[in-house]
């Protein structure tokens, strides 16, 4: 019997696959995972982090929304319980909530300033004048 290296095609063939449909695959069973953890333990924080994100890479803002409400709850002093807070309101467009999630975040330690200036979750609320001014606050002078 001849082996081959793993990174070896078969025989030359090549599998075609749909990066999207395997993502939307990935977030589905993120979900139940997380979902059936959170049914034997309603406080599970590391199955609350992952529905979260997972809800939110399916595209299934409200759902997240509550999911990082209730993490926050759970969670009072912790910074990216908030930051993930700000970025599910921002994704529905809630400005005024976002911003308000945003320094609480920042005010309990949150310091990820360039991941802020990047996160495609916090484009809406990058638009308001008030995000620029909250991070001048926080950020001061080293700000870009």
């Amino acid at each position: 019997m001849t082996s081959r290296r793993s990174n070896e095609p078969a025989r030359g063939r090549y599998i075609s696959v749909d990066t999207d449909q395997a993502d939307r695959i990935f977030s589905s069973f993120e979900i139940k995972v997380a979902k059936a953890l959170l049914n034997k333990d309603d406080g599970n924080i590391e199955a609350l982090t992952l529905l979260g994100a997972a809800l939110t890479k399916a595209g299934r803002h409200e759902e997240a929304l509550e999911i990082d409400l209730r993490t926050t709850t759970l969670l009072r002093s912790e910074p990216t319980a908030f930051y993930n807070l700000a970025c599910s309101y921002s994704m529905l467009d809630r400005i005024d909530e976002s911003i308000a999630a945003l320094t609480k975040a920042l005010d309990l330690g949150y310091r990820e300033f360039n991941h802020m200036l990047k996160d495609a979750d916090l484009k809406n609320a990058r638009r308001d004048p008030r995000f620029r001014d909250l991070l001048r606050r926080k950020w001061g002078k080293r700000q870009p």
